[in-house]
């Protein structure tokens, strides 16, 4: 009987294995391997390609490299949200390991024009950065970076030993280590051992919402100029670090596609990256050409995918002086899947992957002195440009709110950016800027290209076709003033304290324990978590719809539009819980606490006024599921989880109709399709609406509640144009393409006084759109607190036909259904977690959307 079972487990082992390639059919047989470094099959205990790995083998293996060869060292530079850890493994000659630390001087001497000519080039090694699968459900790239690992470790012979003496090789197996291992469990819980290669086999088809993404369902590659999320941190900090020469970024595609590497589309490289970038890459392409020559594999390029936005990881490292290299793989999405060029198995798409990393370090070393080169004359180059350039500084800040300023800075300081606290007072173009509430940052720096990118705005391209978004304008993102600064403006008297490691400021409970009320403003970004953790308390509070003066320890101060009221009076709450609540409030929120002694105001509003209306603490629950955007629900998640610590329950659509919504009185729905939502479903929203529930509709969503007929809104009619009779085939993706809005950003005006508005203080504010959703304002005037002007183009493309549609239409409105409000966004208020400038309406709609009164509806 067990020699029966060891045959059926063996015939089990066999059929299962059947696709797995032996270790040595990936590695290259023209160099010996050392018996001492372990095989990833003797770590993981299984090929690479037979199971998917998982993050936590992934991490044994490659510390298990580096305990074994004196080549490797290993460092842990971060950890994702669900703990696991971010790894760089560094790989080079151990004469090379003992010099590292002068290796990294030098490459940082680089970017010096007054160091950098002293440099001997030859006697550089270059450093080439290996990044894998930052989308976690495009795995290839981190199961090769096992045989990367072990090929740099193991081999042997004259050829690798020429290699790791002139390069230091980093190997980031998993960019993106959360979203790997929820892919990982996803494909090899439905491995089967007999093989499926079936497209419509639940393996290839994850559910919602599935491991493209981190934890909180944001595409960390678009995150590497945001650097919202730690993975993103972590990795931008080890990029400064090491500043490589070259640094590649395996992704997957299509199962039908072939296997694609950079130059990407020539027009559609970002004008700020000079053109012997993409001839460098052109350069390195070679080589990629050849070892898939040689194994027969298809492959293009200059097409698809473009070196645009600064916030992906191929395109970030080339306004920085590194080569930076996209490679998409064709993607089995599982074990093997049928395509159009037969079935692919996943370990034909490791192979590719692992061989490309093997071109590009060969590439890179064969190109060292011109990398180098390259590096130089980029940093000299710029310091030129700088010097001749007419803006001497940029100041930037808003002094009503520390926390966007800090945000800001901190950005800035995740990428080298020399920056300093303004030392007084500054009027420029009527803006005002107060000392210590702004940043100046001046332009002869060292990563001046960066900030001409993070500042310009741009509104002419020579492409209309655009992979990703075509503009981000940081000061236009956070809606912050912002002053360029001429050679008569700037002065170094303007240079306070240099800023490095930025730190939210502290508020303060100014005047100490009241014996009556706390009265604070609604301008700084966290004041929103100030006010749920009273909430959550059971602190009754309430909001000023309109402007107050009241006198405080510091004499009458006045307190505008959105001020939040803690009236002593009225609490069942005790109060030195609450002034301990606030106390802690103000040190790690940034808001400043007001003791008030009295209820009379010397202007405006008594603190008992009827136009202090009361609030109630939001009960938050958002639409989820297969046809929503996991995107926006993501943002919206790490919005109210990790900024404002708001509990969110996040409710699949298809169980709507077994929750009990009394339980909430707001709730969310984003982009997605709602159509398969059952009529009873529907008509209990509905009939909670009319109850007096708050409905958030986002961009899409808000055409099904016009649809459902729970708001009253019409779409913008196209005015009628002349159709060319005749437009060459070869040019319908591009004609299409151009009516695209892939994400520009647009002039707005805000009502300061409508309680979506609460906590602006200037009517003006920009708006990022990516949809072509053109709708007609409300017939109400007072229901549109916030649309796009007349004169709408800020940065970005747009059509010229689109440019006439989106001027004067709203951004966000008002509905009155029953009792209950619907506050509609057409445009995403928080946008990769980076739209900083919008988040508080958002906070607006979650905690005033009650307050919104009924004549103002639509």
């Amino acid at each position: 009987m067990k020699r029966i079972f060891s045959i059926l487990l063996l015939s089990l082992i066999i059929s299962i294995s059947s696709i797995a390639q032996n270790l040595h059919e990936y590695l290259p047989g023209d160099v010996t391997y050392d018996e001492a470094i372990p095989t990833p099959a003797e770590i993981i205990g299984h090929e690479v390609g037979e199971w998917h790995i998982t993050h936590d083998k992934l991490v044994q293996y490659m510390y298990a490299v580096a305990e074994a060869s004196d080549r490797a060292t290993i460092r842990e530079y971060a950890r994702s949200y669900e703990n696991r850890p971010l790894l760089l493994l560094a790989i080079t000659t151990p004469e090379n390991h003992a010099n590292l630390d002068q290796i990294m001087e030098n490459h940082h001497a680089l970017t010096d024009p007054d160091r950098s000519p002293n440099l001997d080039l030859n006697s550089m090694p270059v450093i080439v950065n290996l990044g894998y699968s930052v989308h976690g459900n495009e795995p290839s790239g981190s199961n090769a970076s096992m045989l990367s690992a072990y090929y740099y470790a193991a081999a042997e012979g004259e050829k690798i030993d020429a290699i790791l003496e002139n390069a230091v090789i980093l190997i980031d197996p998993s960019l993106n280590p959360d979203g790997l291992n929820r892919f990982a469990t996803w494909v090899n819980m439905h491995k089967s051992a007999t093989t499926v290669t079936d497209p419509a086999s639940r393996e290839f088809n994850e559910v919602w919402p599935n491991g493209r993404t981190n934890h909180y369902w944001f595409d960390l590659n678009r995150d590497w100029m945001p650097v919202v999320h730690p993975e993103s941190r972590g990795r931008i900090n080890m990029f400064h670090k090491w500043r490589p020469n070259v640094l590649t970024d395996h992704h997957e595609m299509g199962t039908n596609a072939t296997y694609f590497f950079q130059p990407g589309i020539p027009d559609r490289t970002h004008p700020l990256t000079p053109q012997i970038n993409q001839d460098l890459t052109a350069a390195i392409a070679e080589f990629h050409a050849d070892v898939l020559d040689d194994v027969q594999a298809l492959y293009y390029t200059k097409e698809v995918f473009d070196d645009f936005y600064y916030g992906k990881g191929s395109t970030y490292p080339d306004i920085f002086g590194t080569i930076g290299i996209l490679f998409e793989q064709a993607s089995s999405r599982g074990h093997a899947q049928e395509s159009v060029h037969g079935v692919l198995e996943f370990p034909v798409t490791i192979r590719n992957q692992f061989l490309t990393s093997l071109s590009t370090v060969d590439a890179s070393v064969a190109l060292r002195t011109d990398l180098h080169e390259y590096r130089r004359s980029f940093y000299r180059d710029m310091r030129d440009e700088a010097a001749a350039a007419q803006t001497r500084a940029i100041v930037v800040g808003d002094y009503h709110d520390n926390g966007r300023n800090f945000h800001l800075a901190d950005l800035l300081s995740h990428h080298n950016v020399e920056m300093y606290e303004l030392a007084r007072d500054l009027e420029v173009d009527g803006k005002q800027f107060k000392e210590g509430r702004a940043l100046v940052i001046p332009m002869e720096q060292t990563e001046y290209k960066f900030i001409e990118a993070m500042f310009e705005t741009r509104t002419e391209f020579p492409d209309s076709l655009f992979y990703d978004i075509s503009t981000w304008t940081l000061p236009l993102a956070f809606n912050l003033p912002y002053a360029e600064l001429t050679s008569r403006q700037f002065n170094q008297n303007m240079l306070g304290d240099r800023i490095t490691n930025p730190q939210l400021p502290e508020g303060e409970v100014v005047g100490g324990q009241s014996s009556y009320a706390y009265l604070f403003a609604w301008d700084e970004y966290y004041a929103p978590r100030t006010l749920y953790r009273l909430q959550k308390l059971g602190v009754r509070t309430k909001v000023a719809s309109r402007p107050t003066t009241v006198l405080t320890a510091e004499g009458p101060k006045e307190f505008s539009y959105g001020s939040i009221l803690v009236s002593l009076g009225i609490q069942d709450v005790d109060e030195e819980v609450i002034y301990e609540t606030l106390k802690t409030a103000a040190k790690e929120d940034g808001v400043s606490v007001y003791n008030v002694y009295r209820g009379l105001a010397t202007d405006g509003i008594d603190l008992g006024s009827p136009s202090m209306n009361n609030l109630e603490k939001p009960s938050v629950a958002i639409l989820a599921g297969p046809g929503v955007s996991n995107l926006e629900v993501g943002e919206i998640w790490h919005q109210l989880d990790q900024r404002y610590r708001i509990p969110l329950t996040i409710i699949d659509k298809h169980r709507l109709g077994n929750v009990s919504l009394d339980r909430y009185n707001r709730i969310i729905m984003t982009q997605g399709n709602y159509n398969d939502l059952s009529e009873s479903v529907v008509n209990n929203l509905k009939q909670w609406v009319r109850s007096g529930g708050v409905l958030i509709v986002q961009r899409s969503a808000v055409n099904w509640a016009r649809n459902q007929d729970m708001i009253s809104i019409e779409t913008k009619s196209r005015p009628d144009a002349d159709q060319p009779q005749h437009i060459p085939y070869i040019d319908m993706q591009a004609t299409r393409g151009a009516q695209v809005l892939g994400g520009s950003i647009f002039n707005g005006m805000i009502d300061i006084t409508h309680p979506l508005g609460y906590g602006y203080r200037r009517s003006d504010i920009h708006i990022f759109r990516n949809s072509t959703n053109f709708l007609e304002k409300p017939e109400n005037p007072f229901s549109n607190p916030l649309y796009i002007t007349g004169d709408p183009l800020a940065s970005g493309y747009i059509s010229a036909e689109n440019l006439e549609m989106v001027a004067d239409t709203p951004s966000a409105f008002v509905s009155g259904y029953g009792s209950g409000r619907i506050i509609s966004f057409v445009d995403n208020p928080n946008f990769r977690a980076f739209w900083y400038g919008k988040n508080k309406l958002f906070a607006n709609a979650l905690f005033f959307g009650n307050t919104i009164h009924g004549a103002s509806t639509n």
